[in-house]
C-alpha cells in the first residue's frame, strides 16, 4: 500500500498575520537574550529574560513542555548543535551560543534562531555565524525566487560551497521545517543540495528555514539527557533561522520587524507585507 506525503497546512493572510506577531515577539524576546549572553550569565538565566518578554506580551512558549523539554528555549553551547537544555553552566568569554526560541499568539506559532559570541570573539567563529546567517538568507532569497521547496536546500549548499576558506559542514541530521497552527509540521526543509525537489511553492506556504554549520565533521551525538545533539569531534557549530511566509504578492519573514528588507536586498529580493 503506497502512503502520501504528509498534508502540507496552506494559512490564510489573516492567520500569517497573526504569525507575524507571534514573530515579533519572539524577536524582542530573543533580542533580550542575546543581550543578556555576557561571560558569568548561566544558561538558565537567559531562558527566564526570554520567558519574561513571552509574559509580558501574552505569548505562550511552543518549546516549554513539547515532547517534555523542561525551558522556554534551547541554548546549545560551542559544540552543542541544537536542543541544548539552559540550566547551570556559566557562559564564559570566548564562547559561541545558538539560542533558539519561538512563541505562540492565538494558536499560531513563530520560531527563530540566532548565534551570540560571548565576549571576545574567535574569528573563525565568526566567520562559522557570519556564513551560516548568510546562507539562511541565501535560502530564504530562493523561496521568494524559486518554485520549489527544495530550491532553499540548492542556495544554501551552493552559497556554502562557494565560500573560501576552510570548508564549513553542513548538517544534514536536522532540518527545517513548515510551521504554522504547530511549530513542526510538513514540509521538511533541507539546508543541502539534492535530486528531490520537494512540493511547489505557493501561497500560504508557511516555513522555517534553519541552515546548522559546523567547523568540523557534520557527525553528531544525542547526550544522556535525550536531547542535547553534540558534535561528535568537539568543533563548534552554529544555528540560524527565520520563520518565513509566502503569500500572493511575495514573501515576508515572519520573525523579522523589518520582514526581511535589509538583508534580502543585497539578493535583489523586496519582501512584500501580508495583505
Amino acid at each position: 500500500m503506497a502512503f502520501g506525503q504528509p498534508r502540507i497546512e496552506y494559512k490564510t493572510n489573516a492567520q500569517m498575520r497573526t504569525m507575524h506577531e507571534a514573530g515579533l515577539v519572539l524577536s524582542r524576546a530573543l533580542d533580550a537574550a542575546v543581550a543578556a549572553a555576557t561571560p558569568g550569565t548561566t544558561t538558565a538565566q537567559l531562558d527566564a529574560v526570554f520567558a519574561a518578554v513571552l509574559d509580558e506580551a501574552g505569548a505562550k512558549s511552543n518549546f516549554l513542555g513539547y515532547h517534555g523539554f523542561p525551558a522556554t528555549i534551547c541554548t546549545s553551547v560551542n559544540e552543542e548543535v541544537v536542543h541544548g537544555i539552559p540550566g547551570n553552566r556559566v557562559l564564559k568569554d570566548g564562547d559561541i551560543i545558538s539560542i533558539d526560541g519561538g512563541a505562540i499568539l492565538d494558536g499560531w506559532h513563530s520560531d527563530s534562531a540566532r548565534t551570540v559570541i560571548v565576549g571576545t570573539p574567535d574569528l573563525e567563529d565568526v566567520r562559522l555565524s557570519e556564513v551560516t546567517e548568510e546562507a539562511m538568507w541565501r535560502g530564504i532569497a530562493a523561496l521568494a525566487t524559486g518554485k520549489f521547496v527544495g530550491d532553499i536546500g540548492c542556495a544554501v549548499d551552493d552559497y556554502v560551497s562557494s565560500v573560501q576558506g576552510k570548508p564549513l559542514g553542513i548538517l544534514e541530521d536536522y532540518v527545517g521545517h513548515g510551521i504554522g497552527s504547530e511549530m513542526h509540521m510538513a514540509p521538511d526543509v533541507l539546508n543541502y543540495r539534492t535530486s528531490h525537489r520537494g512540493p511547489k511553492i505557493r501561497p500560504g506556504l508557511c516555513l522555517a528555514i534553519e541552515p546548522m554549520l559546523v567547523r568540523g565533521s557534520i557527525e553528531t551525538a544525542v547526550l544522556d539527557d535525550d536531547w542535547t545533539v553534540v558534535t561528535t569531534d568537539g568543533k563548534r557549530s552554529c544555528q540560524w533561522e527565520h520563520s518565513v511566509a509566502v503569500h500572493e504578492k511575495g514573501i515576508w519573514v515572519l520573525s523579522a520587524p523589518d520582514g526581511g528588507a535589509e538583508r534580502l536586498a543585497p539578493l535583489g529580493v523586496v519582501p512584500v507585507p501580508i495583505p
